[in-house]
C-alpha cells in the first residue's frame, strides 16, 4: 500500500489500483466511467460524503485508467467488468451499493447479476448500458468503420475527449456480448437512475429503457431538464448524494 492506495495483481497481466475507506456498511461502491478515473469529481464527492458520514467506501481504477496497469486500448466491457468483481470481492465484504456513471452503469448491472444478494442498491448517473451497439456503432463514419474493418481499430473523438482515443473492433465485438437490454434484467433490489436531459452522449431515454428492463418494481428515473452528461454541478452532486441517503435509508428500514 502507498499514499495512491492498495494494489491488486490480477491474473490477466496488469495491477489493479483501489482506495477502500473504512465505515459502517453497506458499501459504497463507485464504477466510473469510460475514460474517467476515480480522482474524478463525483468520485471524490462521494468519497467525501461518505468519510462524513462514517460511511465504507471504494472507488478504484479499471485496467488502463488513472493508475492502474493495463493498456486502455486492450480493455473491453467485459474485461472491465472482471476488474471490478475482483477489487469488490478483494476489498469488500457483505452488502453493498453499486453506484455506476455513464459506463459504470452498465458495469454496475453486470456486476450486481454477479454478486446477487450482496448488492442492495443501485444507483446509475447517466447510465449507459449497451453503449457499444447503441451509441458508438451508430455513431461511426463510413470512413471510421473502413479503418475498424481494415485495421481493427480507429481514433475518435468526443465532446469530452477532444484528443481522441483509439477504439478497438475487439472492443465493439465485446460490448455485443456484453448487451443486457434485449431481456428483462434479473435486478429486484431498488434501483435509483439520474439522467441529465441535455445530455449528448447518453440519450434521456436509455434510462426509461433501462427501467422498464428491470425486474424490480422499485425503480425511480429523475430527469434533469438542464443537465449533461457529466452531471458534476454542486447542486447536481448534492443530488446525488440526497439520492443515495434516501437508498440507505431504505434499507435501514427494511432491515429494522
Amino acid at each position: 500500500m502507498n499514499d495512491d492506495g492498495l494494489f491488486l495483481e490480477t491474473d490477466r497481466g496488469y495491477s489493479l489500483v483501489a482506495r477502500p475507506q473504512a465505515g459502517e456498511p453497506p458499501w459504497i461502491i463507485f464504477l466510473g466511467g469510460f475514460r474517467s478515473d476515480m480522482e474524478g469529481t463525483k468520485a471524490q464527492y462521494l468519497s467525501d460524503w461518505c468519510a462524513q458520514r462514517g460511511r465504507a467506501f471504494l472507488r478504484f481504477d479499471y485496467s488502463g485508467h488513472g493508475q492502474s496497469g493495463g493498456r486502455f486500448e486492450n480493455g473491453t466491457i467485459g474485461q472491465w467488468t472482471e476488474d471490478a468483481l475482483e477489487v469488490i470481492q478483494a476489498f469488500t465484504e457483505g452488502p453493498c451499493i453499486l453506484v455506476g456513471s455513464s459506463m459504470g452503469g452498465w458495469i454496475m448491472l453486470r456486476a450486481a447479476l454477479a454478486l446477487g444478494r450482496r448488492v442492495r442498491g443501485l444507483l446509475g448517473i447517466a447510465a449507459a448500458p449497451d453503449f457499444t451497439r447503441d451509441l458508438i456503432s451508430k455513431e461511426l463514419t463510413p470512413d471510421q468503420r473502413r479503418s475498424l474493418d481494415q485495421n481493427g481499430q480507429v481514433t475518435v473523438t468526443s465532446e469530452y475527449d477532444p484528443d481522441g482515443y483509439i477504439l478497438t473492433q475487439s472492443f465493439i465485438d465485446d460490448g455485443e456480448q456484453c448487451c443486457l437490454l434485449d431481456e428483462p434484467l434479473d435486478i429486484r433490489v431498488p434501483v435509483r437512475l439520474l439522467q441529465g436531459c441535455e445530455d449528448n452522449e447518453v440519450p434521456w431515454r436509455t434510462a426509461l429503457h433501462l427501467s422498464e428492463k428491470l425486474e424490480t418494481t422499485d425503480v425511480r428515473v429523475q430527469l434533469l431538464k438542464d443537465g449533461d452528461h457529466r452531471l458534476s454541478s454542486p447542486d447536481q452532486l448534492a443530488l446525488i448524494g440526497d439520492t443515495l441517503a434516501e437508498l440507505l435509508q431504505k434499507l435501514s428500514n427494511a432491515s429494522s
